[in-house]
């Protein structure tokens, strides 16, 4: 299965996330993060099965920090989904794959 969501940074933020036509899914994420790491693959597979009506990104909080303090994120794996560039909803934890998929289209509902 071929990765669809893309990595985002600092840098490619504006243009990823701010200015996507589409709703964006955003992971973030660190590598020392166990529960991140069990996520990582079901945001994966959403994005295989989502293609097409929604963009996945996945955003290292270490290595973009500002972008991680900008929207507060205090814990991770975080989820935050992306509407015309701003915040529509989130949630934190690490979760089985139909909990996020419902998360998700609960919140494109709204």
């Amino acid at each position: 299965m071929a990765k669809k969501s893309i990595d985002v940074t600092v840098d490619s933020w504006e243009n990823e996330i701010t200015k996507s036509d589409l709703p964006v899914v955003v992971d973030f994420w660190a590598d020392w993060c166990g529960p991140c790491r069990m996520v990582g693959p079901i945001i994966e597979n959403l994005s295989n099965q989502l293609d097409g009506t929604l963009k996945f990104a996945k955003l290292n909080v270490d290595e973009n920090q500002e972008i991680a303090i900008k929207f507060g994120i205090k814990s991770i794996p975080s989820i935050l989904i992306f509407k015309h560039g701003n915040e529509i909803s989130r949630t934190t934890g690490s979760a089985p794959l139909e909990t996020y998929k419902k998360f998700i289209e609960q919140s494109l509902a709204n």
